[in-house]
């Protein structure tokens, strides 16, 4: 097997590379079936994941009623790697943190011209920044070499 689990630093390159990847988060409905969903998000100097949702989407409520997500980022093409992070989250609506979050992230996926935009945008009432803290980390590396 040529594939490797990815070295705490390797992650973290994996997790901020340019261009960013976009994330699949993972939440439980109430009913207890799956929910995924893509976001874009940034990562924290201290490992923790920022991200956005809307307080009443289906990953906003679930992540209320929970605390919990799982998330997935992936390299598509080959030699693929991935990294999947596991954790609890918290979340704000203060919107100087939203929007704070959101110009960043915004800024990291369409480019530091626009992260403004994406502020004022994703900023508003009814959003939130959620702060994903790792509890677990699985990644491999060059799956297919």
């Amino acid at each position: 097997m040529a594939y490797h689990a990815m070295s705490d630093a390797e992650v973290r390159r994996f997790l901020s590379a340019d261009p960013a990847r976009p994330a699949v988060l993972a939440t439980v409905r109430k009913d207890g079936r799956p929910h995924a969903a893509p976001i874009w998000y940034v990562l924290e100097e201290d490992g923790a994941i920022l991200f956005n949702t809307g307080a009443e989407t289906v990953k906003g409520r679930n992540l209320a009623r929970t605390g919990l997500a799982t998330l997935t980022v992936q390299e598509d093409r080959a030699p693929f790697s991935f990294v999947t992070v596991e954790g609890t989250v918290t979340t704000s609506d203060d919107l100087e943190e939203v929007r704070t979050a959101a110009a960043r992230i915004g800024g990291r996926y369409m480019g530091a011209a626009r992260s403004e935009e994406y502020g004022e945008r994703n900023g508003v009432p009814g959003e939130l920044v959620v702060r994903l803290t790792p509890t677990k980390v699985i990644s491999a590396a060059d799956v297919a070499d």
